[in-house]
């Protein structure tokens, strides 16, 4: 590290005009950061300086070049704020091609709305808005904005880049804090050292990345937190909307929200615990009883955001739960766990990153802003049971891909401690499908089709769950991407047992399916589960990532018109890479064609060198899935 002695004033004095008025002309872009680049970060200085747990003031400095329409989102502005996060003055210039200012722009310009989305009752946040509106390529944009923060519990990451198809010229971070504050910090894919600066009055680190080219999007690419340059930074005393606190780890972070956060806020009235008491009267079984709760919770509440109190980190109070049935996931969860408790059930507050890509905690960083949901778990003997507290429909004890296989933070009154929620494998993420389908002599189809989706893919058709029969026909088109397809009857339902599936029950017909020339039908046996080839990518860097394996059954059987015959059938295949394996077979029973796929897909992590083999792969499967099948009428069979 380099320690230097200067003067906090000489650290920090940089005024906007200065920062404004040096010319930006797009000439001085260098080839090797236009090449692929929608936008071009030409200087960003990121300052963080934390004076006390309730005082922390960042400024942004930024200066962006759009390069084309798809680079302009790169020169939107959007600070959100509410009653602890204050934004302090922002002003900036837009300039042509050359470098010249052609306006100029303020708070003012801004529009301000609601931070609230579709399903938010409260939300104390608010968002400033600001789209230049530019008719002519390339242009630049220059701005800065002070925001300051009553509050350092949560101190935001830094990112180099976050976005692709963007260069950074120059980028830098600078966190100022009194010499004897404790912070944790670390860097991800940093080289180096920050530079440090120290004295009696202040401390400074500042991490700067120069010349990052931008990166094109790679298919079936990692976390990009794995490879991205990032700054997370944790005090160790923190200030949060009036609560004090201190932690260095997880144990310690996940005691003071239960004990702060939580526990408070699970008192239930005396009518409410004798009615769940009431509720399990009878039942022996623990997990009986907290199925029974759990499927209460169910038909009683509804999801709705509610981001207000402690800043959105603490859950309503679960009386007021009970009394309004709503809430968040936050205080759907406490309810849950209080109206278990009241009847002498154990369960853990658990905090996750949710998405249907998988995240883990950093086991040796805690920090208060790596989750976005809260589950529940129950620690039973020998049957740990977790439950999605926030899903009117989901099963008791299953969590589909939206948070599986992934590390939590349980929050106890013991301390925090780190849990994984449990994988889907690739056996368990199962569609079958099987089908009864007649093809007359036209090349038209009907039939019936039945499917069973579980594991991951038991969420296939949530989107479907409580839509009346006319808005399911309609998702059904959607869904099965075939020309000229009618759907005559739909019957869709889920087992929801300890190891649920959803089935789905149709009759279709599909005209002109197989196309007829002459005397001869073209029928592509596989009409409702054709994969696409992924794209071709030169000089791959990233490793191949499959987030999550699964695997697919089709068995359709065809019964052919009695004047129609056999011309040619595709040859059965089988396919086995590390990646997984592909199958068909085709047979002919009397007058049925009986077409047989399978495809697995497994999870896993492989080398980028590998990637032409999982495209080459890929590539024969939707090969495979486009084979035809040719018949004839028997007036052509001499």
């Amino acid at each position: 590290m380099m320690i230097k002695q200067i003067g906090l004033t000489a650290l920090i004095f940089c005024s906007f005009n200065s920062f404004s008025q040096v010319e930006y002309p797009t000439d001085q872009i260098s080839a090797n950061l236009k090449n692929r680049a929608n936008a071009v970060v030409r200087k960003m200085e990121t300052r963080v300086d934390m004076r006390s747990g309730d005082n922390v003031i960042m400024n942004i400095k930024k200066v962006v070049t759009v390069l084309n329409k798809n680079g302009d989102s790169q020169a939107e502005i959007a600070l959100l704020y509410n009653k602890n996060t204050t934004i302090k003055s922002v002003k900036g210039l837009i300039f042509d091609a050359f470098g010249k200012a052609t306006s100029k722009f303020t708070l003012s310009n801004f529009t301000d709305h609601s931070a609230v989305s579709d399903f938010s009752l409260f939300e104390d946040d608010r968002v400033k808005h600001f789209e230049p509106t530019v008719l002519s390529y390339p242009y630049t944009i220059a701005y800065e904005y002070e925001v300051r923060f009553k509050q350092n519990l949560i101190i935001p990451d830094w990112y180099a880049s976050r976005t692709a198809d963007v260069a950074v010229e120059n980028s830098s971070y600078t966190f100022i804090c009194k010499p004897d504050d404790k912070v944790r910090i670390k860097a991800f894919n940093y080289k180096g050292e920050p530079e440090v600066i120290l004295n009696e009055k202040f401390k400074s680190q500042t991490w700067t990345v120069k010349n990052l080219t931008a990166f094109k999007p790679e298919p079936y690419a990692p976390d990009p937190e794995n490879y991205r340059c990032h700054v997370k930074i944790a005090p160790e005393d923190f200030s949060y909307y009036g609560y004090k606190g201190k932690y260095q780890n997880w144990d310690e972070l996940g005691k003071w929200i239960y004990t702060e956060l939580v526990k408070n806020r699970q008192t239930l009235t005396p009518a409410t615990v004798e009615e769940v008491k009431a509720l399990v009267a009878g039942i022996q079984n623990e997990k009986d009883k907290a199925r029974k709760v759990y499927e209460y919770v169910q038909k009683k509440t509804r999801y709705i955001s509610v981001q207000v109190g402690i800043g959105g980190q603490q859950p309503m109070l679960a009386s007021e739960v009970h009394q309004l049935s709503y809430g968040d996931c936050k205080a759907l969860v406490n309810y849950t766990q209080s109206l278990l408790k009241a009847i002498d059930i154990p369960s853990l507050y658990c905090i996750v990153n949710a998405g249907s890509f998988k995240k883990d905690m950093e086991p040796e960083f805690a920090s208060m802003n790596q989750g976005n949901h809260i589950i529940l778990c129950l620690p039973l003997k020998n049957d740990t049971t977790w439950l999605e507290c926030t899903n009117q429909e989901s099963p008791f004890g299953f969590l589909g891909s939206f948070t599986d296989d992934r590390t939590v933070l349980a929050c106890t009154e013991d301390g925090g401690k780190i849990l994984k929620t449990p994988a889907l494998s690739t056996q368990m993420n199962l569609q079958n499908r099987e089908a009864e389908l007649v093809l007359d002599a036209e090349g038209n189809i009907n039939g019936t089709m039945q499917t069973t989706c579980s594991g991951s893919q038991y969420d296939n058709y949530a989107q479907f769950v409580n839509q009346p029969m006319k808005e399911q026909l309609k998702l059904l088109k959607t869904t099965y991407d075939v020309d000229n397809i009618d759907f005559d009857a739909f019957k869709l339902t889920q087992d929801k047992g300890n190891a649920p599936v959803t089935m789905e029950s149709l009759q279709l017909s599909i005209q002109k399916y197989a196309p007829r020339t002459n005397n001869h039908i073209y029928l592509v046996l596989n009409a409702f589960n054709k994969k696409r080839s992924i794209p071709e990518v030169r000089n791959r860097t990233l490793p191949v990532f499959i987030n999550r394996g699964y695997t697919d059954i089709d068995e359709l059987t065809y019964t052919l018109p009695n004047d129609v015959v056999v011309d040619m059938l595709p040859q059965g295949t089988e396919i086995k890479t590390v990646f997984g394996s592909y199958g068909i077979s085709v047979r002919k029973v009397d007058k049925k064609i009986i077409y047989r796929r399978k495809l697995v897909l497994n999870s896993g992590t492989y080398p980028a060198d590998k990637y032409t083999d999982f495209a080459d792969f890929m590539s024969s499967v939707s090969s495979y899935d486009q084979m035809k099948a040719i018949f004839k009428t028997e007036l052509a069979k001499n």
